[in-house]
């Protein structure tokens, strides 16, 4: 049971460097972005366009940035106790908002969500000033990040009264200033860095909430349709992919960004770590609502452009952010795995350009087979005496 007031403390450093796992609180955390997030890939899926999937990025954006923001803070300065259950809830309650909002959130309700979101910071920032207050080696940090982040609220917050245009640049303007405050803080990052283990997960499980979008989409394309042998080998076809970029994702995940950030003062990995897992999840949601809409075009006619597109570009994404991880040494540093996961992706693209007129079991099978290559490609190179990271491979 959570103690009645204990006041934050510092979750890392050499005296609390044993291993860490989510905690209940962290899991139910989560439960509601599996909500934003499939709210999220609804809205993607009523709006398959170029304008449709801007509208999408601009939206998924802020979700992700509220999870990245209590993640970070409950990384460094996690405790159980009844305040920060409070915070948790309401913070919460602003996700949930954020969910609502989502499928006019451009547009009638764009007011709900600017406030949403706004609530979401407020309360980060709350936590942030209260950890100040109880670790006094922290509070350089904790007061950048209160300032950065609470400014970034008063601009969403002013956003909500402001017309369009105006409304969205000042949510830019808001993004911009969240985005700058971590890479503004160099300095006292590198003094208080991340814990090794807990953060990996976190991000595991994030990518995990993505990925059971695509299982969600296979499942309801299916059973939108009659059953024959067409819809069968796309579905089949559909979990292919889904399970392909699981498979390449957790074999090569780890906690390598950290420890040099630890070991090296190299912040830019990390932070490279950071940012690219944005990019890598917008293109796993957007595979899901790809594959269900492949599911439920008709078999017998060739799959629509703007399907093909967004399934052949979504999983092109996933693959190209996987090989610049790779090459860079941010996940398991290979210049093979980097080389095929960027040939896949231009592979991916080519079937884009080059499909019009394909069925949709061939557009999604010829993804899938791509797809499989990389695990195959994985498996073979293995080796039990392969290093995590090794220069020569």
């Amino acid at each position: 049971m959570a103690s009645f007031l204990e006041p934050p403390r510092l979750r890392i450093g050499e005296d609390s460097e044993e291993e860490r796992r989510a905690t209940w609180l962290e899991l139910f955390y989560d439960l509601v972005f599996v909500v934003a997030v499939s709210q999220l890939a609804h809205y993607l899926h009523d709006h398959v366009s170029l304008s449709g999937v801007l509208g999408f990025v601009a939206l998924f954006i802020p979700v992700w940035w509220s999870w990245i923001g209590s993640t970070f803070y409950a990384n460094r300065f996690d405790s159980d106790d009844v305040t920060h259950r409070v915070l948790t809830a309401v913070q919460m309650l602003a996700i949930a908002a954020l969910a609502v909002n989502v499928h006019h959130g451009l547009g009638e309700t764009c007011t709900g969500f600017a406030l949403s979101y706004a609530l979401g910071r407020a309360v980060l920032v709350i936590e942030y000033i209260r950890a100040g207050q109880h670790i006094p080696t922290a509070r350089p940090l904790t007061t950048r990040y209160a300032t950065g982040f609470g400014i970034a609220a008063i601009l969403w917050t002013i956003s909500a009264f402001l017309p369009s245009p105006w409304r969205f640049v000042f949510w830019a303007l808001g993004l911009i200033i969240d985005f700058a405050t971590p890479l503004s803080a160099r300095k006292l990052m590198l003094e208080l860095p991340p814990h090794s283990s807990h953060l990996p997960e976190r991000f595991g499980l994030f990518t995990i909430i993505v990925l059971g979008e695509a299982i969600v989409a296979v499942v309801d394309g299916v059973s939108e349709q009659k059953w024959d042998v067409s819809t069968v080998i796309g579905a089949v076809f559909g979990l292919c992919i889904a399970f392909s970029l699981w498979w390449v994702y957790f074999d090569n995940l780890g906690g390598t960004p950290i420890q040099r950030t630890r070991t090296e003062g190299r912040i830019a990995i990390f932070n490279i770590w950071l940012y690219t897992h944005l990019p890598l999840v917008i293109g796993i949601a957007a595979t899901g609502v790809a594959v269900e809409l492949v599911l439920l075009s008709e078999s017998a006619i060739a799959l629509p452009d703007a399907v093909r597109w967004l399934l052949c570009g979504s999983v092109a994404l996933c693959y190209l952010t996987l090989g610049i991880l790779h090459r860079i040494g941010v996940i398991r540093y290979c210049k093979i795995r980097a080389k095929f996961r960027i040939g896949a992706a231009l592979l991916i693209l080519a079937i884009a350009i080059f499909g019009k007129g394909l069925l949709p079991v061939a557009v999604i099978g010829l993804v899938a087979v791509v797809s499989a290559v990389q695990v195959v490609q994985d498996l073979s190179q293995s080796r039990p005496t392969t290093r995590l990271v090794d220069p020569e491979i």
